[in-house]
């Protein structure tokens, strides 16, 4: 499928200035910051107001957030951030010629042990994201972004817990010698 081997990677120092520059450049022409989990909520709601319409209008839940979303879930400025996202990673693996279907994993893990912790975990992150009102990207670095308290202990929460958890999981991915 890739005729040439793939560019390098940019430098992490100058990809997280990148990023630094965006979440500055989003907070000053839209008054906010990045984030992504309302847009799998507004997909939620969307999914919900079409399947069981019923069930939508009769829940507090969802007959709030779509009397606050007059215009439908999927108008939601996190829907349009989203699928910029999902394009802009999909043109820059065309660039750098990273397109491919391929299962990352350690040596020691299967396909379907891979398959069923990246569903739990994503399952899990999405739990913790509605938790948390926010994902890491509008939680954490929103938030250390405008001097947030909060998010700046979301941040070290996140950051403390990773490493605690690599720990008893380094084993997956680190062959051992």
């Amino acid at each position: 499928m890739m005729s040439e081997a793939p560019k390098k990677y940019m430098n992490p120092y100058l990809a997280g200035f990148f990023l630094g520059f965006v979440l500055l450049a989003a907070i000053y022409i839209t008054g906010r910051g990045l984030g992504a989990s309302g847009a799998f909520k507004s997909v939620v709601i969307q999914s919900v107001n079409s399947v069981a319409p019923d069930h939508a209008d009769n829940t507090a839940y969802y007959a709030d957030y779509n009397a606050s979303h007059p215009d439908g879930p999927m108008k939601s400025w996190l829907v349009f951030e989203v699928l910029g996202v999902l394009i802009g990673a999909f043109l820059s693996a065309v660039a750098s010629n990273r397109v491919a279907l391929k299962l990352e994993k350690g040596p020691g893990v299967k396909n379907r042990t891979r398959i069923i912790a990246a569903i739990f975990g994503g399952a899990l992150f999405g739990f913790g994201s509605q938790l948390g009102r926010g994902c890491t990207s509008g939680s954490a670095l929103s938030g250390m972004a405008v001097m947030s308290f909060g998010g700046i202990i979301t941040m070290l929460a996140i950051f403390g817990m990773a490493y605690m958890t690599a720990y008893f999981f380094k084993s997956l991915w680190i062959k051992k010698q």
